[in-house]
């Protein structure tokens, strides 16, 4: 249940992110940026040359909440502060986007078989003329995989729109045998971390 008068805009398409802003009884609306690279996008997401993971996700999350406080003014929206998150999987430094298609997922997932990996997500609230920002670092290990059961879960399509091309609140919880660090960011919004950021613009989850 959301709490009254506790209203923000939540930059993301992520169904995920939404479910657990309500679980934390965070009221909010959408604010859609541009993703489509073929109609132009807000913001950059490639990876510079030496970039970091941690960089990176730090820098896409800052320049999420930039855009979407620029359309708040832009469209002379009710001045609330605006929720941004960005995630990545990272295996070996390897920065692991949103698979492109079923045989990338099964590459995805045939790399993370049996391995730790890190999972970063960076969220940031826009709002009153300043930027705050937090970055959660968790470790996820995988059991090993055997090439069937990847090729099943491939076909789900379940991993085909997740970083790493897994769902860990999906089928794959089946594949973690162990986590260090916030569930809810693997997931994609780490929720103490938010509900701190939330709690310096003056919303208090609870």
């Amino acid at each position: 249940m959301a709490l009254p008068g506790k209203k923000i805009y939540l930059a993301s398409r992520s169904p995920r992110r939404r479910e657990l802003l309500g679980q934390i009884g965070v009221s909010f609306e959408l604010l859609l940026l541009r993703e489509d690279p073929a109609r132009g996008t807000d913001v950059d997401e490639s990876v510079r040359p030496g970039e970091s993971p941690h960089d990176y996700v730090m820098r896409v999350c800052h320049a999420k909440a930039e855009a979407g406080s620029q359309h708040v003014q832009q469209r002379r929206l009710p001045q609330l502060p605006v929720l941004v998150a960005d995630t990545a999987v990272v295996l070996g430094g390897r920065i692991m986007g949103k698979p492109a298609n079923r045989e990338e997922a099964m590459e995805m997932l045939s790399a993370l078989s049996g391995k730790r990996h890190e999972v970063l997500t960076a969220v940031a609230v826009a709002g009153m003329g300043r930027i705050e920002q937090k970055l959660t670092v968790s470790v996820v290990q995988f059991c090993a995989l055997t090439e069937p059961s990847i090729r099943r879960y491939v076909m789900t399509g379940e991993p085909l729109d997740k970083a790493g091309a897994y769902a860990i609140q999906g089928h794959a919880a089946a594949f973690i045998e162990k986590i260090e660090g916030s569930y809810s960011g693997v997931m994609g919004l780490p929720l103490y971390e938010t509900a701190e950021l939330l709690a310096s613009f003056g919303i208090e989850v609870l």
